[in-house]
C-alpha cells in the first residue's frame, strides 16, 4: 500500500488527483458494460456467479443511463430471458444462477430486469408473490431466504417487487412499516434491525420502503436529511457511515436518500461530481469505488445513477426509489 492510500486511511478521506478527468466518459462506459457481457470465460466472471442475476440488472441499468440500452437488450435479451427463467425455483423465487438457491435480492434483480425489458408475462409472477409473501414474518420484517436472514433490505427488496407487479397488497404492509420505523435510530440513520448502527444502504433501503408504502411521514425527515449531509466527506465523495472513507456507491445510497427526502440541496453538488468523475477510468471505461481503483459493473451503475440524480452529464433520468430510469419505469414511477 503507498504511503498516500495510508494516509488517506488515516483521515478518513482520499486525495482527487490534480489530473483527473472532470468529463463524463459516456462512450467508454458503454464499451465497459459490452466486454464485461461479453467475456464469460474471464476469471472475474467465473468467480462472481452468486451475484449474477444483480450483475445483469446492474449492466442493463447501466446501459439504459447512457441511452444505450436498446442496442444492448436487442444483442443479448434472447439470451438473459433464458437465463432468468432458468433461475426462477419452485418456491417462486429466482437465484443468482441456475445452480443457486432463491433469494429476494436476486428476485428484486430479475423483476427489475423484466420490467426494464417488458417480459414480466414470460415469469411465473404468481409463484415470485406467494415466494415473496412466505418471506414475511409475524412482525413484519422480511427473511432474504429460507434461512430467514431479516435485514431492512429485505424489506424493501419484498416491497419493491410487489410494487412492481402491482402486488404491494399481498403482504401486511401495516406490521411491515411498524418493523422499518422500529430500526429508525435516534441519528436520523436506521439500521439492518432495532438496535442496529445507522447505515447509509439502510437509510435508503427504509425511506425507499416507506415511499413505497406511502408514510414517509411518519419520521423526523430534516433529522435523516441532517444524517445523510454529514455523510459528505472534504474530497467531496460520501460514505456509508461515520469515520469510513468515501465510496462511489454511495454516491447512490445517499444521493437518492435524500432525493426521496427532496432535500438534494444539502450535498455540495460541484464537489460531489468531482469525486465521482475522478473515479471514472479514462482508459478501460467504467466506474470504481475510489480514484485510481479498478473499475467494475457495481460502482459504474451507482456512479452513473448518482450523477443522473445530480442532472449532469446527459444521462437518462433515474427514479430514487427503484434505481431504473424514469422511462424504464413508466406507469410504476412514485413521483412524476
Amino acid at each position: 500500500m503507498s504511503l498516500g492510500a495510508v494516509l488517506d486511511m488515516a483521515r478518513k478521506d482520499v486525495t482527487i488527483p490534480a489530473n483527473a478527468t472532470t468529463q463524463i466518459l459516456k462512450e467508454l462506459h458503454a464499451d465497459f458494460i459490452r466486454k464485461q457481457e461479453k467475456d464469460h470465460a474471464s476469471l472475474e466472471y467465473l468467480t462472481t456467479e452468486f451475484l449474477r442475476m444483480s450483475g445483469l440488472y446492474w449492466c442493463f441499468t447501466a446501459m439504459d443511463l447512457l441511452g444505450e440500452l436498446e442496442a444492448f437488450a436487442d444483442a443479448e435479451e434472447a439470451e438473459v430471458v433464458r437465463t432468468v427463467r432458468e433461475c426462477q425455483k419452485p418456491c417462486g423465487g429466482i437465484a443468482p444462477a441456475p445452480n443457486h438457491e432463491a433469494h429476494i435480492l436476486y428476485t428484486l434483480s430479475a423483476v427489475q430486469i423484466a420490467v426494464m425489458l417488458k417480459f414480466v408475462d414470460q415469469l411465473d409472477v404468481e409463484g415470485i408473490v406467494k415466494y415473496v409473501k412466505s418471506r414475511q414474518n409475524p412482525d413484519g420484517s422480511f427473511g432474504g431466504d429460507r434461512y430467514n436472514e431479516i435485514d431492512t433490505r429485505f424489506s424493501f427488496c419484498a416491497l419493491a417487487i410487489l410494487h412492481l407487479l402491482d402486488r404491494l397488497y399481498e403482504v401486511d404492509t401495516e406490521s411491515a412499516t411498524e418493523y422499518i420505523l422500529s430500526c429508525h435510530n435516534t441519528d436520523g440513520g436506521f439500521g439492518t434491525r432495532p438496535g442496529s448502527e445507522s447505515h447509509s444502504g439502510q437509510v435508503y433501503c427504509c425511506l425507499g420502503s416507506l415511499a413505497i408504502l406511502g408514510r414517509l411521514e411518519l419520521i423526523d425527515q430534516d433529522r435523516t436529511g441532517e444524517w445523510l449531509a454529514q455523510r459528505q466527506c472534504d474530497s467531496g465523495g460520501l460514505n456509508g457511515r461515520p469515520d469510513k472513507l468515501p465510496d462511489v456507491c454511495y454516491s447512490w445510497w445517499v444521493l437518492a436518500s435524500l432525493a426521496i427526502l427532496g432535500q438534494l440541496e444539502k450535498i455540495d453538488k460541484g464537489a460531489m461530481i468531482k469525486f465521482i468523475t475522478a473515479c471514472q477510468d479514462d482508459e478501460t471505461g467504467g466506474f470504481s469505488d475510489r480514484p485510481g481503483d479498478v473499475a467494475d459493473p457495481f460502482h459504474t451503475v451507482f456512479g452513473l445513477a448518482g450523477l443522473s440524480l445530480l442532472e449532469v452529464g446527459g444521462l437518462e433520468p433515474i427514479d430514487a426509489v427503484f434505481c431504473m430510469t424514469k422511462k424504464a419505469l413508466g406507469e410504476k414511477l412514485l413521483y412524476r
